[in-house]
């Protein structure tokens, strides 16, 4: 079964009408029944990172289309987690104890 990938948070910061940082929130889901792992990965993306780079141009948050925000998210990262938290979990789970009972304890 495919992940699927939600843009389900978007919150803007404006500052004189325009969008200057963009607290985002992506959901991933993958599998069925036994199978199924969902998990969360946010994000808080402002204009100019502090090394100065330009992640984006402020602008009003009615110009924004879902592609755009969806195209902030650093999903190459999210996505990197997200398989292997679903390998560890799912996949390749841990092995789990199994209590014995019929312990004794000796004398």
């Amino acid at each position: 079964m495919a992940i699927t990938k939600t843009l389900s948070e978007a919150i803007p910061y404006n500052l004189d009408g325009d969008v200057q940082k963009w607290d985002l929130q992506m959901t991933y889901e993958e599998g069925a029944d036994a199978t199924y792992y969902t998990m969360e990965m946010r994000a808080i993306i402002p204009a100019t990172a502090p090394d100065g780079s330009v992640n984006f141009t402020p602008k009003p948050e009615g110009e924004w289309t879902l592609a755009q925000l969806t195209a902030l998210c650093p999903t190459d990262k999210w996505d990197d987690t997200f398989d292997s938290q679903y390998d560890s979990v799912i996949t390749n789970p841990p092995d789990k104890p199994v209590a014995d009972p019929s312990y004794v304890i000796p004398s």
